[in-house]
């Protein structure tokens, strides 16, 4: 049976990939955008052209803090669930932008959270992150650790919209999934993140930053598994968990409708060897600058991903080389290089 959809951050790159898989599938999607320039607003526009030939695609612009649209937008669909992956990314641009942060991931989730209450949505599937983590040490890290210390205030939005998100369940039975996302990447993916920068200037033949002095561990996650496990969570909307203990609180789970689920590789990889993967597909040495972990960065990531599958099964299966060699592929395509 086909389902009708609002996804949310639709011209985003997650968004992008799922939009796709779920319009395949046979479902109907409404993709809500600001479109933003945070980065190149072409590279989402291209996006969004390859999903118009879908014509169980409908597109809407406009921005989550504006009240009025998302309200709107409730009011004109009737709506099997939603996927909520629109928010402003980035951990360092939140150093120097952290109104962009309360605007989009504050204010705008909160419409959202809203438009779901009013509308009496079966399942709100949102992306949280890995960023959440902050200063714990522990690896892998566990939805049931806590989540305390932040190091950014784009990781201090996301663990905001789990405790919001946590509050809808809980006042009015909203069923809610998180996705604490690691490290996405893949084809169309963000120019502000790694594989971008990395292939578009080891190809320039431009020397490339690597932070930490290259010492970083990262659970480098192929889209078409986080596409995966989305589609699985969102076929299981969260229940009360009968067995939640209030003296000894699972932060995972709930007395109400509520779930949070890291979504990543469960495996993670040395940037260098990341590096020496994309030096491989592009046929050229990288020149690295060596520089100090930057304010706001996490030295590693890990995530352990056993709920996850234990609840759908879920299981990466793209190895990071392989996943490496579609992304320059891509690149050199779209680039026409």
């Amino acid at each position: 049976m086909s389902h009708h959809w609002l996804l949310t951050g639709a011209a985003g790159f997650i968004g992008y990939h799922l939009a796709e898989r779920l319009l395949k599938a046979g479902d109907t999607v409404v993709g809500f955008d600001n479109v933003n320039d945070y980065y190149d607003p072409a590279l989402k526009r291209g996006r969004l052209a390859q999903l118009a030939v879908h014509k169980g695609f409908r597109f809407i612009e406009g921005d989550l803090a504006d009240r009025a649209a998302v309200e709107a937008l409730f009011a004109a669909h009737r709506f099997d669930g939603v996927v909520h992956l629109a928010a402003q990314a980035g951990v360092r641009y939140s150093l120097t932008n952290p109104h962009s942060y309360t605007s989009s991931n504050l204010v705008g989730f909160t419409h959202i959270l809203e438009g779901c209450r009013h509308a009496q949505i079966t399942h709100l599937v949102f992306a949280s992150s890995s960023s959440v983590y902050g200063a714990n040490a522990k690896q892998p890290f566990s939805e049931s650790d806590g989540v305390d210390h932040p190091l950014s205030l784009y990781a201090a939005s996301k663990k905001a919209n789990e405790l919001m998100a946590h509050t809808y369940a809980s006042l009015y039975g909203l069923p809610v999934t998180g996705l604490r996302f690691f490290t996405v990447y893949g084809p169309w993916g963000r120019p502000d993140m790694s594989p971008f920068l990395f292939v578009s200037r080891i190809l320039r033949g431009e020397p490339i930053q690597v932070f930490n002095h290259g010492h970083h561990r990262r659970d480098f996650t192929y889209v078409d598994d986080i596409v995966e496990g989305i589609v699985r969570v969102l076929a299981l909307p969260p229940k009360a968990n009968p067995a939640w203990d209030a003296l000894q609180p699972d932060a995972a789970t709930s007395a109400a409708p509520y779930a949070i689920y890291n979504i990543g590789n469960g495996n993670p990889e040395n940037l260098i060897d990341y590096i020496h993967a994309i030096e491989a597909a592009c046929g050229k040495k990288a020149v690295m600058e060596m520089l100090p972990l930057q304010p706001g960065d996490v030295a590693d990531t890990y995530a352990d991903t056993r709920r996850l599958r234990a609840a759908t099964g879920y299981a990466p299966s793209t190895p990071m080389p392989e996943g490496i060699r579609r992304f320059v592929n891509w690149y050199r395509s779209y680039y026409d290089i």
